[in-house]
């Protein structure tokens, strides 16, 4: 809890015990508060009252005097000061204990306000080594000019955008695309800040300067979405903005247009009065937060996380819903999906990749000996030679292999063959001859022994969360990558997307966004569902951004509105469902609430209004709203 609610609940405590207090005072000496004389009974409940509701009073005095009177503050100031002056002093108390009661639900529901989302983007690199003299000098990124060289060691941050001019390496690119598969880069190649180098040093010419980089862009972007979202206006204050200034003016009616007509003053401004209490909307002020909170705690136990009562409120809209792909369609990690052997047996043709594989670090290496699972003999290996941009040539058995790309069976003239599936393809051939002179100038033919997919696959239960999208209303299913079109494709086919675009880096990926939200329906919400800091920016910017919680960056999560904390897909729709039923409860609440109130409010000018019914008009549909609001604990998604 913060300072502010934790203030909020000691005065909540404070106000209970010395109200309770009061009341056990006056049953042990016989006497009903009710009837108390007003100079005792004022001052005996002030003490309560004033701990609880001064803060209320104080705000309505303020907004009153900047011209904004008709709030919910007025009127919960006035019914609980009419609650007084009519001699019900009870009903004062717990009006005041009862509304920052309900404001203290809503306020720890919503949680604190997000944290600058730029402060856990951890793709700002921290420094830069340039080359000044021929000496490496580490520098802050902002000191690098264009056309300065900046070298770029394994395992670092490249810290701005430029080309290669030495070196040949792998980028792994995930922070800005989200792509798992990293990319071979070389000189003359092109490389962006905030990637991450992988295997080899390299030295980079700066082509851009710091304010201008890539990496610079999407923490610009990330802070400038999160503000392009407008805090949606609370129910309670659009509602009293109306009903208030009616209330008010009707109990000026009935306080003074009878007594025009020889009615008398005091009984009519006492009827004017009990008007105000039975209008005091507290079951709307409780039951509608709290109908959000207990929709919001459902969600929980779905395991999804709902950062406000306005993203619960937006799904309830949902209409359009735009996925990621890496790591959020699919599962974000390297697999073998299929062996295709053409001399050998599927385990001779991993077993032969894998050794050859065996001293790299590679992503797609990683991937082969997770498929091979077995322990590696290392005497059947005699040298590994890497080359750069084909893949390898190892000595394996007193046998020469070549593990890699088309580029390199080609070079040694294998018979390869196409894929229609679609991944990294990894080929194998081997030389017959036995000799060992397989260099620029050989003139031997390789054998074509087979190849091995490797890619990214489409996690298993997407199609039945898709499904099940669509079943709870959601009319366009659509995709944003940083992947190639092939592998995007694919993917959208395979899963029916109403549509998908590629190649996407941050900036681009929120152009496409900001496209569909000005083409959807009026009224209605679009979501997106990412994973990866580069998902940061259009999550922000997004009706309402959802995050996978369990594989997702910090950045993302930070970024979203909502969180599925297991990332199963499926609680999205279950989400949606929840929110239907958290809107129909609420508009239940409001037109029970009202319709009897307006029932109750007509008798009591004409004197028509019992007691008990005026209670009940208060405490009682407050009590049904709320139960009413309670059932949303246990319904189903």
């Amino acid at each position: 809890m913060t300072k502010k609610q934790k203030k909020t609940l000691i005065k909540i405590v404070a106000a209970g015990i010395v109200f309770v207090a009061v009341l056990v005072t006056l049953k042990v000496m016989g006497l009903d508060a009710e009837e108390l004389p007003f100079y005792v009974g004022v001052p005996l409940f002030a003490v309560p009252f004033l701990i609880v509701g001064f803060d209320i009073l104080r705000k309505a005095f303020l907004n009153i005097i900047r011209g904004q009177i008709f709030d919910e503050n007025f009127l919960m100031a006035i019914a609980a000061l009419g609650a007084f002056i009519i001699g019900e002093y009870t009903e004062a108390v717990v009006v005041m204990l009862l509304y920052q009661l309900g404001q203290l639900i809503e306020s720890i529901a919503v949680g604190r306000s997000r944290k600058s989302i730029a402060a856990v983007m951890d793709i700002r690199p921290a420094a830069a080594t340039v080359l000044r003299d021929g000496a490496p000098v580490t520098v802050s990124p902002e000191e690098v000019k264009i056309g300065e060289s900046i070298v770029v060691r394994p395992g670092e941050r490249i810290p701005l955008d430029g080309v290669i001019s030495e070196g040949v390496t792998t980028i792994n690119t995930v922070a800005l695309t989200g792509e798992a598969i990293p990319r071979d880069a070389k000189a003359g190649d092109r490389v962006v800040s905030g990637t991450i180098n992988e295997t080899s040093p390299i030295t980079v010419t700066v082509d851009k300067e710091y304010s201008d980089s890539t990496v610079a862009k999407v923490l610009r972007l990330v802070e400038e979405s999160s503000m392009k979202k407008a805090k949606s206006e609370g129910f309670i204050t659009r509602f009293a903005k109306y009903y208030t200034p009616a209330v008010v003016i009707l109990a000026a009616l009935v306080a003074f247009l009878p007594p025009l007509f020889g009615a008398d003053l005091k009984e009519s401004v006492l009827r004017a009065l009990d008007y105000l209490v039975i209008s005091c909307p507290c079951a709307i002020v409780i039951s509608v937060p709290l109908a959000f909170v207990a929709g919001m705690g459902r969600c929980s136990k779905a395991g999804v996380l709902v950062k406000g009562s306005e993203y619960l409120e937006k799904m309830a809209k949902t209409d359009t819903v735009v996925f990621d792909k890496t790591g959020t369609l699919t599962e974000g990690s390297f697999k073998v999906t299929a062996i295709h052997p053409e001399t050998v047996s599927e385990k001779e043709l991993l077993e032969i990749a894998v050794m050859a594989e065996s001293w790299s670090t590679h992503p797609i290496s990683a991937s082969l000996k997770l498929a091979y699972n077995e322990e590696i003999d290392s005497s059947r290996i005699g040298y590994i030679k890497e080359i750069a941009g084909m893949g390898i040539e190892a000595q394996i058995d007193d046998r020469i292999v070549y593990v890699g790309n088309s580029k390199l069976m080609e070079k040694y003239r294998a018979a390869w063959h196409k894929c229609e599936l679609v991944g990294t393809l990894i080929h194998i051939a081997i030389m017959p001859c036995e000799h060992n002179h397989h260099g620029e100038d050989c003139s031997c033919t390789a054998e074509y022994m087979g190849h091995i997919l490797v890619s990214d696959r489409v996690k298993e239960n997407t199609t039945a969360a898709l499904d099940m999208l669509r079943k709870s209303g959601v009319s366009t299913v659509s995709m944003l990558s940083g992947d190639t079109e092939e592998v995007a494709s694919s993917v959208a086919a395979s899963l029916s997307l109403d549509s998908y675009r590629a190649g996407l880096m941050p900036d681009g990926k929120v152009g496409a966004l900001e496209e569909m939200m000005t083409s959807k329906k009026e009224g209605r919400t679009l979501c997106f569902v990412g994973d990866g800091i580069n998902d940061a920016p259009v999550l922000s910017r997004a009706d309402v951004g959802i995050a996978m919680g369990g594989i997702g960056s910090d950045a993302a999560i930070e970024a979203a509105d909502i969180v599925i904390m297991d990332d199963d897909l499926t609680r999205l729709s279950s989400v949606i469902g929840i929110s239907k039923k958290v809107r129909s409860t609420v508009l239940a609440n409001i037109l029970f609430t009202i319709l009897f109130k307006v029932a109750v409010m007509a008798l009591s000018p004409f004197g028509l209004c019992p007691v008990w019914l005026a209670v009940f008009a208060d405490v009682g549909v407050m009590v049904i709203a709320v139960m009413n609001s309670l059932r949303l604990l246990t319904v189903k998604g």
